[in-house]
């Protein structure tokens, strides 16, 4: 299969807004989403951050530069406040060049964030 441009999700939680805990966790599941798809700096394009209203303490992306990603365009969003969705909740999609195929990707929740997709294998 030819190299092609894939989306890689991935979701953690905080158990309070503070900056170290918000480097720690989004380290943990770039870390650990990169590991599970062997995926290589030189694979990145782009990594789009989210986070739920109550996460201000700092941003994802500042956490994904202490990891060599300074290179990397990286931005952040905030989540829109859907009543009842998960609080402190950090997600990710990374866009990387890859030949592996969409199904072939094993997309990666932590911490609470589980829950979130529970139709994905572990």
């Amino acid at each position: 299969m030819p190299s092609a441009v894939r989306a890689l999700r991935g979701a953690t939680t905080c158990d309070v807004d503070d900056p170290a805990q918000i480097t720690e966790r989004t380290v943990a599941l770039l870390e650990e989403m990169f590991a599970r798809n062997g995926v290589d700096h030189d694979h990145l394009i782009s990594i789009l951050f989210t986070t739920t209203p109550d996460l201000v303490s700092t941003f994802p992306a500042t956490a994904a530069r202490t990891i060599g990603l300074g290179d990397v365009p990286l931005l952040c969003a905030q989540e829109i406040p859907v009543p009842g969705s998960m609080s402190m909740c950090i997600r990710v999609m990374a866009h990387l060049e890859t030949d592996r195929a969409r199904s072939e990707l094993h997309h990666v929740y932590l911490e609470h964030a589980v829950s979130l997709r529970d139709d994905l294998p572990s």
